[in-house]
């Protein structure tokens, strides 16, 4: 499809393509079981290099594609790397998503370095969450009781999941308990950045200022790269490790990051947030197919809390959305690529 008509989706377009891009997200689990000698800063490094070169081809494509169907507007006086790459360099909300998306892509390379796909994406999973509970207190948005329950409901799934491990692996020697906790908090991380990123994004277009969420992943890459850089050495990768690394750099996240943007023009939040859940149902296939990992019984319990109280919330904010007139308002699902 040409970049131009990328601009010109119709709703029924724009679901598949979001379903093609949680395949693509999917993807980084059963990719990163088939390294051979990478180590954990090594493995965030290169896939965040590879990411920040890939979009570094892209975006002045897209960008260019956009200003061309009139999706983009170039004021006057735009230096070359606004125009160019999106980048803002005045502006301080724009800074900071940077570096929100900087702690996703690290922290989630290294929680599946510790811990199993099935946990990482389950706790990554309550995104939204985070990001509805942190709006309610830094912006003021009013939740639904819809909202709180699911709230409850999630972290009691989580709680059992994590819980449950736990005392399996304090009971049995051959288990990797600090592996477990270690790879927990590193995913909890990508939810909390997540939620962040979404609230100053949010709070920055109530004020009057565009932040294109594409170009701050590009920041986020280059961030990510230069902080693991010094802990990646000395390198271990084989030419295989870095070609693996290299798909996930351009196909895991630059490519679904750039067409998610594209696909948030034509859906609805809720829309966005039901569709972005399919990634945790692919992700733990993939894993349990080609990379053996079987979730235990109180992972599918656990996770199964955690996802059916994220789908009733967002089928009933689809429902309530439906039945009213909205306002336009900012993309506020929390899907975000990691």
């Amino acid at each position: 499809m040409p970049f131009r008509a990328l601009s010109r989706l119709s709703h029924t377009q724009a679901v598949f393509m979001m379903i093609a891009v949680t395949l693509m997200w999917s993807i980084a689990g059963v990719v990163s079981r088939q390294l051979e000698s990478a180590a954990r800063f090594e493995v965030t490094f290169w896939r965040s290099a590879f990411t920040a070169l890939s979009l570094l081809v892209i975006l002045p494509v897209w960008r260019a594609a956009d200003r061309a169907s009139g999706v983009l507007v170039a004021p006057a006086g735009q230096g070359s790397l606004e125009r160019h790459w999106g980048v803002l360099p005045a502006s301080r909300a724009f800074w900071v998503s940077g570096v929100c998306w900087s702690v996703m892509f690290t922290a989630f390379m290294l929680a599946l370095t510790f811990t199993s796909v099935a946990n990482v994406l389950i706790i990554m999973s309550v995104g939204p969450l985070f990001t509805a509970l942190l709006a309610r207190f830094a912006i003021g948005q009013r939740l639904p009781l819809r909202t709180w329950m699911a709230i409850v409901a999630a972290g009691a799934g989580i709680a059992y999941m994590y819980g449950s491990q736990m005392l399996s692996a304090f009971t049995d020697p051959a288990a990797n308990a600090s592996g477990l906790l270690l790879g927990s908090v590193a995913s909890l991380c990508v939810p909390i950045a997540g939620a962040i990123n979404w609230t100053v994004v949010q709070r920055s277009q109530s004020q009057g200022q565009q932040i294109d969420l594409v170009p701050s992943v590009l920041l986020g890459a280059v961030i990510s790269s230069l902080v693991t850089l010094p802990l990646a050495a000395p390198f271990a990768a084989t030419g295989t490790d870095v070609a693996w690394l290299a798909l996930l750099g351009l196909v895991q996240l630059a490519i679904p990051c750039a067409l998610a943007v594209v696909c948030a023009r034509s859906l609805k939040a809720p829309e966005v947030s039901l569709l972005a859940l399919l990634e945790v149902i692919f992700g733990i296939v993939w894993a349990w197919l080609w990379a053996n990992e079987t979730p235990g019984h109180e992972v599918l319990l656990g996770g199964s809390v955690v996802i059916v109280a994220l789908l009733l919330n967002e089928l009933l904010a689809w429902r309530d959305r439906s039945a009213r007139p909205m306002p336009t308002q900012p993309d506020e699902s929390g899907a975000t690529p990691h």
